[in-house]
């Protein structure tokens, strides 16, 4: 499957360097390391700064974004996916005017799709009509190929880590496998619940010491954010610690995050195998007419 979609992305070129859009996966490796809690909270972030950001919810088969927004949702990608509408009349807006891109639960099809459906996820992301300045996947537990696949298509990979030894060894496999099989070679380190920064140090210094002695991949440590009741609040109420909490430690910690992350520099072309997914977004023709004031 992968050659396949290599073969069509080899034809692709950049339609335009205006306006590019800035796509990060945020992974983990495994489940319950406080990934989707960073994704929506360093989406809510960015949008304070005046970011117009979407996120996706790529855990097709367990969704909980709008779960842990306590957003109702009428449609998802199932119904784009079988051409019931588009997936400008999908997404939902979340805190912040964040537009949320809703995935299914409990649906197991959603996790297998076939290469043909692959390429119509592609064509529904070509046909959007809403304008993004970045856009956030956030994707699902574990080695998958949507999660490959969603994380050989952005132009950074974000790994959210906790001080635990199966987070550490999961995160070590998605690494490796992204490093020696997919030609990613870069990855953004997130130490996520630590006690200190020094605590967050010594977490990313485990994970280094296995990265460097047996995979050529480069590791980067951009935040440590705390362990912090006031983010467990947040959850229960449906909310973002950033907004609800704006003092407390995890959200200065994510906000500084969001902060960093609008720095990083946008490349000209996408990276990975799957060029057509992140060269459409690239290109934004609807951001292209607004600069022109069409």
């Amino acid at each position: 499957m992968t050659n396949w979609f290599q073969d069509q992305a080899s034809g692709l070129r950049l339609m335009s360097k205006m306006n590019r859009v800035q796509v990060i996966a945020v992974t983990g490796g495994k489940g319950g390391v406080g990934k989707t809690n960073i994704t929506l909270n360093l989406a809510s972030a960015m949008a304070a700064q005046g970011k117009r950001v979407m996120v996706l919810d790529a855990d097709l088969g367990l969704a909980n974004v709008d779960v842990l927004l306590g957003i109702r949702v009428r449609r998802n990608l199932s119904h784009v996916l079988r051409g019931e509408c588009s997936l400008d009349d999908i997404m939902v807006e979340g805190p912040q005017g964040i537009r949320i891109i809703p995935a299914t639960s409990g649906n197991q099809s959603m996790t297998e799709l076939s290469p043909l459906e692959h390429v119509s996820l592609i064509r529904a992301f070509s046909e959007m009509r809403t304008p993004v300045d970045v856009l956030l996947v956030d994707t699902a537990a574990g080695i998958s190929d949507m999660v490959l696949s969603f994380s050989r298509a952005s132009q950074e990979v974000l790994v959210v880590v906790c001080d635990e030894p199966t987070s550490i060894t999961d995160a070590y496999a998605l690494i490796k496998l992204l490093s020696r099989e997919h030609g990613v070679f870069r990855f953004k380190i997130v130490a996520n619940m630590v006690r200190s920064q020094r605590e967050g140090m010594e977490l990313f210094a485990k994970l280094t010491r296995v990265t460097d002695k047996f995979l050529d991949a480069s590791l980067e440590l951009v935040s440590c954010i705390p362990f912090d009741g006031n983010l467990r609040m947040a959850v229960r109420r449906q909310t973002l610690v950033v907004n609800q909490y704006p003092k407390a430690p995890s959200s200065i910690a994510i906000r500084a995050l969001a902060t960093k992350a609008l720095t990083w520099p946008t490349p000209h072309r996408a990276q990975g195998h799957l060029q057509f997914f992140v060269e459409r977004l690239l290109a934004n023709p609807v951001a292209e007419q607004d600069a022109r004031g069409d």
